[in-house]
Parts: C-alpha cells; structure tokens; sequence
C-alpha cells in the first residue's frame, strides 16, 4: 500500500542480532519481499557512530559484526580496541564480559546497540541486550552511549534517510513513543503487540491508536 502511494517508509529495529539481509529474510516470510533497502538496525547506528578505521572489539552477533566491517571498522581484540560495541548475542559469558570490561577500562570507548532488558520469544520474555549492557557497565564503572531506539543515534540515522516528518508506528510506548518523541514525529500506537485496549491511557500518549498496521494505515491514506 505505501509502495503504490510512492511513500518513503522503513523497518526500524533495536535488534542487533541480524543483518539487514536476515531482517528482509524474516519480512518476506510475513508477505512484505524486496524490504532490505528498507532495513534500518541498531547495529547499523552503533556503526554509524564510529569513524572509519576505527579499532572495535564486537561483543555480539552477525548484525553487529557486519555493521561495523561495512563502515570500515577494525575487528580487535580487547588489547588493541579504541571502542566496545556491545550487541545482543546467546555467545555473551564470563571471557567475553572480561574483554569488553577490561577494554573499557584501558579507555576505550562503550558503545551499545541499544538497552533493552527483554524481548519477546515464541516460549516468552529472553534477557535483551540491556542486560548484557547493565554486566559490563557495574563491571567497567562507566555507561555506555546507546544507538538504538528511543536514542538519539538512530532517530538521526532514520531522519537522513527520511526526512524531518514522518509517523512512527510501534506497540510500546517506552520505546516507540520516545523514540517519536527523539524524531519529532507523530506517534502511532498498534494494539497488536504488548499494548492493548486495557493498557490505555499511556504515556507518551500517541497522535493516532489502531487495533493494528493495516487500520491504521487505511486511516493515515
């Protein structure tokens, strides 16, 4: 619907665990193809925020990793790394919490692709990214700079890419409102998700609510 009204639209995810390629994998199996151009990750703001050339040490996975190679980082290890970027990854232990610690410690700079505590999983809530954030930064006694959503890393990397108006749709309010708040867009609230018509009123308050996508983009055109 949006393709045939010639609208600018993307796909803006916290998760940093896939590639824009593996997120388009997962977009056409839901009958949208053809959406990785569309694809904007928290990987690819965290590698944003770094310079080309830069020396990182990547705490996460695929997304992350290829983020960075694509922005002309250098994978490290902890000893010669100038930043820590920290994504979601099942492969996070002790060692890995050890490096990223004692690189941040040696003045590296932290970087996290965003600070989500869970997400959800077909069996329930798995521990997110914010999780793995709160172990290294008690460990290296210093917060990290966030990328992902409601931050303002990627709220700028989606207004180069789209403009300085828009509406942002989402389901949570803590995330996907603040980061329209961050955008200074319109904030459209699908009750499809963790959000229902019981939970309202909430806060920050949306400028449109819909019992789902599809309603409300019928209501927006």
């Amino acid at each position: 619907m949006l393709r045939r009204r010639g609208a600018e639209f993307a796909f803006v995810t916290n998760s940093a665990a896939r590639t824009p390629a593996q997120v388009a994998q997962k977009l056409a199996a839901h009958g949208i193809p053809d959406a990785e151009a569309h694809v904007i990750t928290s990987s690819m703001a965290a590698a944003a925020m770094v310079e080309p050339g830069s020396r990182v040490l990547v705490v996460g996975s695929d997304g992350l990793r290829g983020a960075m190679i694509e922005r002309g980082a250098e994978i490290v290890d902890a000893a010669e790394a100038e930043v820590v970027a920290l994504g979601i990854t099942p492969d996070f232990d002790y060692a890995a919490m050890t490096a990223a610690m004692r690189a941040i410690r040696s003045g590296a700079r932290f970087i996290a692709t965003n600070d989500d505590a869970t997400f959800p999983d077909a069996d329930g809530l798995l521990p997110g990214n914010g999780a793995l954030v709160a172990a290294v930064a008690a460990c290296a006694e210093q917060a990290p700079e966030i990328a992902g959503k409601p931050h303002t890393p990627i709220a700028a990397f989606v207004r180069e890419r789209l403009g300085d108006d828009g509406v942002m749709i989402g389901d949570r309010p803590e995330t996907d409102g603040l980061f329209a708040r961050s955008l200074g867009y319109d904030f459209a609230l699908v009750l499809s998700g963790v959000i229902g018509p019981d939970d309202l009123p909430v806060e920050p308050a949306p400028r449109f609510v819909a019992d789902d996508i599809l309603t409300l983009l019928h209501d927006l055109l």
